[in-house]
């Protein structure tokens, strides 16, 4: 399974600090964001996916998060 959100995520670094905390929040499924995206997307694929709660972890750090439709 595999969802892709849109985010406001601009800076490398804070991509690669979220992908680190959602990596150990949700340790069973992969994390990538693709930046050079309009959307900024962040994609995750795995198996058991949460997307309100992957949403809600950008929410609390400040970021915008949407799931995009296929």
């Amino acid at each position: 399974m595999v969802e892709v959100f849109k985010t406001n995520v601009e800076l490398q670094e804070h991509a690669t600090l979220l992908v680190e905390e959602l990596s150990y929040r949700f340790p069973k499924i992969k994390i990538n964001f693709d930046l050079d995206d309009c959307d900024r997307v962040l994609r995750v694929e795995g198996n058991a996916i949460a997307p309100n709660k992957i949403i809600e972890a950008l929410r609390t750090k400040g970021y915008y998060c949407e799931l995009l439709k296929n």
